[in-house]
């Protein structure tokens, strides 16, 4: 799905962070909790099952592990079935089209990408499903084409008639009405036209530079003195609207028009054809940070080379003249393999724009609106909530977007950089939104007076440059600004607010599955917890004093944080249900994430299973674990979920012999979640929310619940309809019905 030091040339500085203490030194206080009641001995009770199974046991056998660049495309087919499905709204469907293109951009640009370069200079191996890399890429190949050919018939086959019939045309240049092409050909002048470039291809002009996903069109023209024919490009204005409105809810594609007037760019040639064409680019980053005396600055060049990555797709009209794609072939330095020949028009993100529409809410889901929680609710309407005082009383578990954002999170660090009673904020921003409330807040602290720390990730994919102009824009307004620890992407979602309150300190807290973002956080689903647990306060503490200063704290209260404790306490946690199994208590687990590839915590779901441990993993994205195998996994069920939300939390539960185990956090079951970011799980003690947790978890896998299945052989069925015939629930129609009759209640 998006963020200033007063001189880039500069180091930025990192402040020495005050503790709790020297904030108020100044003041008598006394501290909300005894030292005492702080220590951690969160697993005490677990040291001897963390390495229970290690090197013992029943071997496992090879092949347990499906291929996760398959199971990627996998996901992404389950997103295009969404857009093939009649029953999911018309927009919807158009929506998900351009979600599908999007997520497959992203994927050429970042895995592909990088298992080509690892091919490249020899440093690839065997994954983990036992395929080559060579094979890897193979399959990719074949497999993307397969879907990339399927989404271009749902578009021209299904969903651009479907729309004609509701009276929104999606049409190419011949089939406007004279009208219409003499009101784009003024358009065209004016505001097109001034912006294009047209640059030949011959000994005195090499062949230009293609950017990233740019459209381009491959223009063959003839001077009619000399007969020779020319090769030239034209990239289409990426910040020009894709589709142009000829006549109300009649669009045509840019690039048809660009098209229809080559010749007001070649005045005096014959333009003899024109082809579009689009390049895919290696777009990930690369930072050395132990390296790097300025990691910003670093970042900042990295980006720079970003966009002249090498080419690793190239999608063109399958009308395409041979010579044309033989030349672009020969410049980019492409295989045959990376051409994928499409019918027109290429790169249908553009559908976004059709999709965002408003006129038609008939073509859409229902309108939902989400609800200030009812522990945050107004007493009175006149006046906002106190959401410190709401805290003091009770723990809120939040679960977005059924809960609103804007009244909650948002809320509670409006009300902390007003409260003049606030001393300090900590915060990490991995992604926020161009005009963010969140960073207003924050500014609006530091401008009062308080301490404010901030850990902006300026690594988060494809939100650097973002990132980068919010930490100067912070450190501008006096933040104490950081980026976390060398080698680490600080990936957890945290917020702790210090205030000063009589004679004592109190420390309220947020922890959450989703980013500090307003805009995303009405269209992924998250879970956050704001609470006034000293627990919760003394880990956040420690957590980020080791982020911003010098700490090797490991070990936390409710917390568990990677890269130290958090695979370890998974692990340790699930080899104890298999104690509790075997004792005839309950036991289960239950795990809900965006992807699911991390090897030793499949391993240890594994054995669980084997030992007749019930294993319900609920993943949105990559599933590398493989269910239904006779005498390894017949225990284990995988279901996933897509909809109008996209499924963003990470939930762990245990049965744990009768008194269950609630976890939540920003940590998926990846490599790099585990071994290379900074993540963190918060426990979950307050029974009613360890219920609720629970009864969605359990929705969610219900056979009565809209869902795809994995099977044995890696493949997903989707189970929509029973017996019957009749529709499944969807689980998030279910918690919107129930948001809406909590609302109804007096």
């Amino acid at each position: 799905m998006s963020q200033h030091a007063a001189n880039a040339a500069e180091v930025p500085v990192q402040h020495p962070q005050p503790s709790v203490g020297t904030i108020a030194a100044h003041r008598t206080h006394t501290v909300a909790a005894t030292v005492s009641d702080l220590e951690p001995d969160l697993d005490a009770d677990l040291d001897g099952y963390e390495e229970e199974h290690e090197g013992g046991g029943a071997e496992l056998p090879q092949g347990r592990f499906l291929d996760r660049e398959r199971s990627w495309l996998a996901f992404n087919e389950r997103v295009l079935e969404l857009a093939e499905d009649p029953a999911t709204p018309l927009l919807e469907r158009a929506n998900f089209l351009a979600i599908f293109a999007s997520n497959l951009d992203e994927f050429f640009m970042v895995r592909v990408a990088g298992l080509k370069r690892r091919i490249a200079t020899g440093v690839a191996t065997r994954s983990a499903s036992g395929l080559q890399p060579r094979e890897v890429l193979d399959l990719i190949w074949s497999r993307s084409r397969e879907l990339m050919a399927r989404h271009a018939a749902c578009y021209q086959q299904d969903i651009a008639p479907a729309l004609a019939d509701e009276g929104i045309h999606l049409i190419r240049w011949p089939e406007l009405t004279e009208k219409e092409q003499a009101r784009l050909f003024t358009l065209f002048r004016q505001r097109i036209f001034p912006v294009l470039t047209p640059l030949a291809v011959d000994p005195a002009h090499p062949f230009p530079y293609i950017s990233g996903l740019s459209l381009n069109l491959a223009v063959v023209v003839r001077n009619p003195v000399s007969g020779h024919r020319h090769f030239a490009r034209v990239k289409v204005p990426p910040l020009l609207s894709r589709f142009l409105e000829a006549s109300p809810q009649r669009y045509v594609p840019l690039e048809d028009v660009i098209a229809a007037h080559l010749e007001e760019l070649f005045p005096g040639m014959e333009v003899l054809a024109h082809h579009m064409f689009r390049v895919t680019r290696n777009e990930d980053l690369e930072v050395e940070e132990d390296d790097a005396e300025n990691l910003l600055q670093a970042l900042e060049k990295e980006l720079m080379r970003r966009r002249f990555g090498p080419p690793v797709r190239l999608e063109v009209e399958e009308s395409i003249d041979p010579y044309v794609l033989d030349l672009l072939v020969r410049e980019l330095k492409m295989s045959d393999a990376e051409v994928y020949p499409l019918p027109g028009p290429l790169d249908l993100t553009g559908l976004f724009r059709i999709a965002s529409m408003d006129q038609r809410p008939d073509l859409k889901f229902p309108k939902f609106v989400a609800g200030t929680h009812r522990d945050l609710a107004e007493v009175e309407s006149a006046s906002a909530p106190d959401i410190f005082l709401a805290l003091r009383e009770r723990d809120v578990l939040l679960h977005h977007p059924y809960d609103s954002f804007s009244t909650s999170v948002q809320a509670f660090l409006e009300q902390a950089a007003a409260d003049p009673d606030v001393l300090a904020i900590k915060q990490t921003l991995y992604r926020t939104s161009g005009d963010s409330p969140i960073v207003d807040a924050l500014i609006d602290a530091a401008e009062s007076g308080k301490q404010v720390l901030v850990l902006v990730e300026i690594k988060a994919r494809f939100d650097e440059q973002a990132n980068i102009k919010w930490a100067r824009k912070l450190e501008e307004s006096g933040c104490h600004v950081v980026y976390g620890l060398v080698g680490l992407k600080t990936h957890c979602k945290l917020s702790l607010v210090v205030r000063q309150e009589g004679d004592t300190l109190r420390r309220y807290s947020h922890v959450g599955t989703g980013n500090y973002h307003p805009k995303t956080a009405r269209l992924y689903e998250d879970l956050g917890l704001l609470t006034a647990d000293p627990q919760v306060g003394a880990d956040l503490s420690d957590l980020f004093n080791r982020l911003s200063g010098y700490s090797r704290r490991e070990t936390y209260r409710r917390l568990l944080v990677a890269p130290k404790s958090l695979r370890d306490g998974l692990i340790a946690r699930i080899n104890k249900e298999v104690a509790h199994h075997r004792a005839g208590r309950p036991a289960y687990v239950r795990i809900k994430v965006n992807s699911m590839v991390d090897e030793a915590i499949i391993d240890a779901c594994y054995r669980a299973a084997m030992a007749g441990v019930p294993v319900d993993i609920w993943v949105r994205g990559i599933c590398a674990l493989r269910p239904g195998v006779t005498g390894l996994s017949e225990n284990i069920r995988v279901r996933s979920i897509l909809g109008r939300f996209l499924e963003h939390s990470r939930v762990f539960s245990f049965g744990n012999g009768g008194e269950p185990e609630v976890w939540f956090g920003s940590a998926d079951m990846m490599h790099r979640n585990l071994d290379r970011r900074i993540e963190a799980l918060v426990r979950v003690i307050d029974p009613a929310h360890r219920a609720a947790i629970t009864r969605m978890l359990e929705a969610g896998m219900s056979d009565g619940t809209s869902s795809w299945h994995l099977e044995a052989d890696g493949s997903w069925t989707r189970h929509s309809a029973d017996g019957d015939g009749q529709p499944l629930r969807h689980v998030q129609e279910m918690l919107i019905d129930a948001r809406r009759r909590r609302r109804a209640q007096p």
